[in-house]
């Protein structure tokens, strides 16, 4: 099912991502998952940053396509406040992901998910998948399917600016 709509979702253009209002925004779901190397990371250790957790696979093409700009944006703005956490929802785990990452160089962590953190984002089920968190925590906006740099780039622009 999860191949069959991820197949749906590459036929689809990229949609733009569309910021939340203030008021609508919701806390984002705080989280413990572990990187390659064991280290535990948590949401919460990038307070008062512009993340953009980004849920994905080795096995979805426009995941693995939108890695390398997203590794870009990830150097181009972390000097001012900005991080992405790509977090895989591979089902083989570390023994499908590592041997990937040794291939493709990711510029942000890499942390491995499970279900209570699919569970805790809206039952994760369609990939990519990527949350927008503002600097105060909260969901700012959400993109399913193909990602736009452009799009990407605006939005975590305009979090940034918005201090």
């Amino acid at each position: 099912m999860l191949r069959f709509v991820l197949a749906l979702l590459l036929a689809l253009p990229a949609c733009a991502v569309t910021l939340k209002t203030e008021a609508a925004r919701k806390r984002a779901p705080e989280f413990e998952l572990k990187d390659n190397i064991g280290k535990i990371v948590k949401l919460s250790d990038y307070a008062g940053k512009v993340v953009l957790i980004d849920f994905w696979a080795t096995w979805c093409a426009p995941c693995k396509s939108a890695m390398p700009w997203m590794s870009e944006l990830a150097g181009k703005y972390r000097g001012e406040g900005f991080e992405i956490l790509g977090i895989s929802m591979d089902e083989d785990g570390w023994t499908k992901v590592l041997p990937f990452l040794q291939k493709v160089k990711v510029g942000y962590p890499i942390l491995m998910g499970n279900k209570r953190v699919a569970y805790l984002y809206g039952d994760v089920e369609s990939l990519p998948l990527a949350f927008f968190v503002d600097r105060q925590g909260r969901v700012a906006a959400m993109h399913l399917g193909n990602a736009s740099r452009k799009d990407f780039e605006s939005t975590v622009k305009a979090l940034l600016e918005a201090r």
